[in-house]
């Protein structure tokens, strides 16, 4: 599933608008943006945890020409997925309390 069949979706199941819904998705994916770069954490309840992870300089290596470069400090959003979701994925036991039926 893709962002726009996302947004297809989810139009359909709540009965709205396409352009409201992309409206709506656009404005989590940018809040979610935005708190990754301000150094956040994002937390959603049996589905994972969404941080920023540092990583400090280095000396790499041009894979073309051999060459060593210098390899700047960065930041990297990294996914930990949620229990209830890595048991869904293989196949364990649902959460009773949460609609299950869906098409995707």
């Amino acid at each position: 599933m893709n962002k726009s069949d996302l947004i297809e979706y989810l139009s359909e199941k709540l009965t709205q608008p396409k352009k409201k819904t992309e409206d709506v998705v656009n404005h989590i994916f940018d809040t979610m943006t935005n708190v990754l770069a301000e150094g956040g954490r994002i937390e959603i309840r049996g589905f994972g945890s969404f941080v920023t992870k540092d990583y400090g300089s280095y000396t790499g290596r041009n894979p073309r020409t051999g060459e060593s470069i210098e390899v700047s400090p960065k930041r990297l959003p990294t996914f930990k997925v949620g229990k209830e979701l890595r048991e869904r994925v293989n196949g364990g036991p649902l959460n009773p309390l949460r609609d299950t039926s869906s098409e995707y």
